[in-house]
């Protein structure tokens, strides 16, 4: 996948849960998604990366579990959304909560999209092909004065 400039995107995973990190990486590749990605293990490393080298730019699509320890997925999306030089970066929700409250909070913060993993392994894993399907058409983009990691 690549923007209109050909670079590549780079996918940012914040997710504290090793398996589900590693089924969300496993089911991109599947899905034919080969972009550089860096996984996190909760909210505070994600706003770290994003508030340091994510400054210099770059295009990014982030992948955000919202149940995290030290900063969860909420916070580090009303931070992301509150930031002027990083408010364009696409943020897609991948979580289990289905609470009606929580997926409209983060519609009104700003995700593009809000995607809930089932719990049973087959429909988690159809539901991330169907998200590699959406990446690859998804236009996104590069924040102003980007370089990648």
């Amino acid at each position: 996948m690549s923007d209109s400039m050909g670079d590549a995107i780079t996918i940012l995973i914040a997710e504290d849960d090793d398996g589900h990190a590693e089924l969300v990486r496993a089911q991109l590749l599947e899905a034919g998604i080969r972009n550089p990605y860096f996984r996190f293990r909760d909210g505070q490393e994600l706003w770290a990366y994003l508030d340091g080298r994510g400054r210099a730019g770059g295009s990014f699509l982030i992948l955000l579990d919202i149940r995290m320890p030290r900063m969860d997925g909420v916070e580090a999306l009303r931070r992301i959304k509150a930031d002027e030089a990083l408010s364009r970066i696409p943020v897609i929700m991948l979580t289990t909560t289905d609470d009606p409250r929580e997926i409209e909070e983060c519609y009104l913060l700003g995700c593009n999209c809000y995607v809930t993993k089932p719990v049973e392994f087959n429909a988690f894993t159809e539901t991330l092909n169907r998200l590699g399907l959406f990446i690859m058409i998804m236009r996104v983009s590069e924040v102003p004065g980007a370089t990648r990691p």
